[in-house]
């Protein structure tokens, strides 16, 4: 029997991944909508496949760091990084942090479980459109503006798409508010923002655009 750790932070998503997981035969689903409760399950119930939301920490990309702390205990037990993020920074990232596939949240359940059975049998997985836009990632003239950021630096910018104050995403990302301030500036010169309400626009520009840095 496979056991199944899903962790997203929307109940609507948890119960639409478990209602087409049970159609498909698998019955023994757990759930967790936070970093730490996805984490501590993980550990305590060793699942067969986890499938996790990047987007954790209210549009952050707290999945990010999920997926490396828990490779760092575990090499074998596939993950599949369930996310609306199709830009091939993030999918890049995601693989490198230890993802054995990635399908979109846009995707249909047909695709959802071609995914999910690809990455029980230990393959990884890519839509194609995507595995094709990782393969360019560093080809010339094709390469993401975000492509130089750090994941401190990409978890900033969706928050700051959010709307959210420095304070609150210091908070959000167990950070200080000067370091909050420092990534800010930093994201300021990759970007080419000359002040913040230029990069806050910026940020939203990526996080609404389908083809960079999407919701």
């Amino acid at each position: 029997m496979t056991t199944v750790l899903l962790i997203d932070d929307h109940p609507i998503v948890l119960q639409g991944c478990r209602r087409v997981l049970q159609d498909a035969g698998v019955r023994d689903v757990l759930e967790a909508d936070t970093v730490a409760d996805g984490y501590r399950q993980f550990r305590r119930s060793k699942p067969d496949v986890i499938v996790v939301d990047l987007a954790l920490k209210s549009g952050g990309l707290g999945g990010l760091e999920l997926i490396r702390r828990m490779r760092l205990h575990d090499k074998r037990t596939p993950i599949l990084a369930f996310s609306m993020h199709s830009d091939p920074v993030v999918v890049s990232r995601a693989l490198k942090a230890g993802a054995t596939g990635y399908v979109l949240k846009d995707a249909g359940p047909r695709d959802f479980l071609e995914a999910f059975e690809a990455v029980r049998r230990h393959k990884p997985y890519l839509g194609q459109e995507i595995a094709t836009q990782v393969a360019m990632l560093g080809s010339s003239g094709t390469q993401s503006p975000l492509a130089e950021t750090t994941s401190r630096e990409l978890h900033t910018l969706a928050l700051l798409a959010e709307g959210k104050p420095y304070a609150q995403i210091a908070s959000d990302l167990g950070v200080s508010y000067k370091t909050v301030v420092n990534t800010s500036s930093q994201l300021k010169a990759k970007l080419g923002a000359r002040n913040l309400p230029e990069l806050i626009k910026l940020a939203v520009q990526y996080v609404s655009s389908s083809s960079d840095y999407p919701r």
